[in-house]
């Protein structure tokens, strides 16, 4: 069995899919699968697959549901301890990813990198390595599926949610993360580039829509109330400057008394 399966899901984006590919077979470590999941392109995207294929061990093309439907239909083929997507247009960091990943992975169900936009240089993970990840890190930062390695089990028990259009990736972390009380790890090594022009990062009023229906099915009302009560706290300029107030002198600890006085009330 594989250390590591990497997923590849393409619909006619031939032009991307061949500086994917070749991000994934020029990895330094070895001890990997690759497959390829094509949605029957019409775009020449099946020979390049094709000038790869001695590389590739296993790939094919017929039309899906979906790019969650696609992602589904890897996992089902998948026998690596651990799997990872990078889906067409978006490509390893370098070919010493997988390298520095597996030397930090330890006992971690879902391990958390970086990814980079290749147009500017700006890294996003808005997690500091070596963080807990809570219910309010999933609501509030950004955690790509190209930057993350999860226990191929993860999915064995909920795979991705193909009603979805945007976020399902989104609904196996908070499933995994805080149903399942999966072993989290973040580090500070860039995994991927990662194509923003991509549909999640486009389509906002439909991701805000998924997410509000996810949560609502996942939770009770009253648990949704606390969590976004406590969301709108953590977002007020005055709590992040409280530990500050409160270091402070006498006039500034008096400030800090009443504001969390007020900040009971609400």
């Amino acid at each position: 069995m594989a250390k590591y399966t990497i997923i590849t899901v393409n619909y006619n984006n031939g032009k991307e899919l061949r500086h994917t590919i070749e991000s994934v077979v020029n990895q330094r470590f070895r001890d990997m699968e690759y497959i390829v999941i094509d949605g029957g392109s019409t775009d020449g995207s099946v020979e390049t697959i094709k000038e790869y294929a001695d590389k590739i061990d296993f790939w094919l093309s017929e039309p899906d549901n979906g790019v969650y439907h696609a992602m589904n239909k890897g996992l089902r083929h998948a026998h690596g301890e651990y799997v990872n997507f990078m889906n067409s247009g978006d490509s390893f960091y370098s070919p010493h990813v997988l390298e520095e990943i597996d030397r930090q992975m330890g006992d971690a169900d879902i391990l958390f990198g970086n990814v980079r936009n290749p147009s500017t240089g700006k890294i996003y993970g808005g997690i500091p390595a070596g963080s807990e990840v809570t219910f309010l890190t999933l609501k509030k930062e950004i955690l790509c599926h190209q930057g993350t390695f999860y226990r191929r089990s993860v999915f064995d028990r909920r795979p991705y949610d193909e009603s979805l259009k945007l976020i399902a990736d989104w609904k196996v972390n908070v499933q995994a993360i805080v149903l399942d009380n999966c072993r989290v790890k973040v580090v500070d090594t860039i995994v991927a580039d990662y194509d923003l022009t991509g549909m999640s990062s486009t389509q906002g009023q439909l991701h805000a829509e998924e997410r509000q229906r996810v949560m609502a099915e996942l939770f009770p009302p009253r648990i949704l109330k606390d969590y976004e009560h406590l969301y709108t706290e953590s977002e007020m300029p005055v709590v992040a400057l409280l530990p500050e107030i409160k270091r402070r002198g006498r006039i500034q600890r008096i400030v800090y008394l009443f504001v969390k006085y007020l900040l009971k009330l609400t």
